[in-house]
């Protein structure tokens, strides 16, 4: 076993090591932690539906929305502002590029709040196409509550085209736009109301593949150890006899049957001259 001191055996010892404890410990669980993610998001959504939709105050007293109610359909009333508007870009629906559209909105209590309208396509190039503005006057809409997301390269509003545009549809950088506390988290029209626009359609419905690659890095990382069990047994049956081959690539030799002696004139001037 003297071999495995060799650097090039350490290494390649080493190296399956850390490729199965990468494995077991990062690979597998992080896709278990993400098909749990998924199961979780496919309950929320689908009991949005079997929820009627409550007024966004009962729903969500203290401003901030909870993981606990997101997806689920609330109520609201008041007023647009449909000058304080930014659009989310680098957005991806249903396939195709889009930006989505969140208008602050001025409930019948005093609060502003962040209503995604939907989504519209770019126009020529990456610029903004004209959509219709938010509606003026008191309205009614119902949406489902969503969580702010968060720019992690933290890149600030900026206006192009005449409009403010954002990277994540984020509350406070609605805020942070139009100058005044807008509440945590946003209301995403569902259809039919006033204002929306394309509607932003729910995800996905299944659980996707994350169990199914949980599994497969659980089986890499066994046989990588198989491998490396199968590599030092060659290694030390070839040092105990350089000529051995394992047993499993042994096979027995075909027989050989001895030629008959051949009459030399037969041989040279053929068969038929005899």
């Amino acid at each position: 076993m003297r071999f495995l001191l060799k650097p090039g055996w350490i290494a390649f010892v080493l190296l399956v090591i850390a490729f199965v404890v990468a494995c077991y410990t990062q690979l597998a669980p992080w896709q278990f932690r993400r098909n749990a993610e998924q199961q979780q998001l496919n309950h929320a959504v689908a009991a949005s539906f079997t929820h009627p939709p409550q007024p966004l105050s009962e729903l969500v007293p203290s401003g901030t929305p909870s993981q606990d109610v997101e997806w689920r359909q609330a109520t609201v009333h008041g007023t647009y502002l449909p000058d304080d508007e930014v659009l989310v870009r680098l957005r991806t629906i249903l396939g195709e590029p889009g930006f989505e559209v969140m208008t602050a909105f001025r409930t019948d209590d005093g609060r502003v709040i962040a209503v995604e309208r939907g989504f519209v396509r770019p126009g020529q190039g990456s610029h903004v196409a004209p959509f219709p503005q938010a509606p003026a006057g008191p309205v009614a809409l119902t949406g489902r509550i969503r969580l702010d997301e968060s720019d992690s390269e933290q890149r600030p509003p900026f206006l192009l085209d005449g409009r403010h545009q954002v990277y994540a549809a984020d509350s406070r950088m609605l805020a942070q736009v139009i100058g005044q506390p807008v509440t945590s988290g946003r209301l995403v029209l569902v259809d039919g109301q006033p204002g929306v626009l394309g509607v932003m359609p729910l995800p996905a419905s299944d659980d996707g593949p994350f169990l199914s690659y949980a599994w497969q890095w659980l089986s890499f990382g066994a046989m990588a150890l198989f491998g490396l069990v199968y590599f030092i047994r060659l290694e030390l049956l070839q040092r105990r006899d350089p000529g051995a081959r394992p047993r499993w690539e042994t096979y027995p030799e075909e027989p050989v049957e001895p030629k008959k002696p051949v009459d030399p004139l037969v041989e040279r001037y053929g068969k038929a001259r005899f």
